[in-house]
């Protein structure tokens, strides 16, 4: 399990060197919700990779005109052969309670700026 460390990019100006992870069965991201954070996930598989991101303290969340939802299974995001997922965290944060890891999906590569 490895760490998915952040790339800083406030302040910075033109291009920036943005180190690429390759994920394993399971890696954990940290979640600021301080922050305005960009998670790219790539495939550069001749296959579907389906990645689940799940915060350890997610359980249930109360949604307007819906009532109790689960997050506790994390969230199923699919990413088809050679395309890449981008994921603004602050738009899916009810799954991102706790430690979140990313898992179901070696091989994906990622990267998460902090814009």
């Amino acid at each position: 399990m490895a760490a998915i460390a952040s790339i800083e990019t406030a302040g910075l100006l033109g291009p920036i060197a943005s180190a690429i992870t390759t994920l394993s069965a399971s890696d954990t991201i940290t979640y600021n919700a301080g922050r305005k954070q960009l998670l790219v996930l790539r495939n550069t598989t001749g296959g579907l990779l389906t990645v689940t991101i799940d915060g350890a303290d997610g359980t249930t969340v109360s949604v307007p005109g819906i009532g109790s939802v689960s997050v506790a299974a994390g969230l199923a995001v699919p990413v088809a052969a050679g395309l890449s997922v981008a994921i603004v965290l602050s738009t899916i944060s009810s799954y991102l309670q706790g430690v979140v890891t990313l898992s179901g999906a070696s091989t994906l590569t990622a990267q998460l700026f902090d814009l």
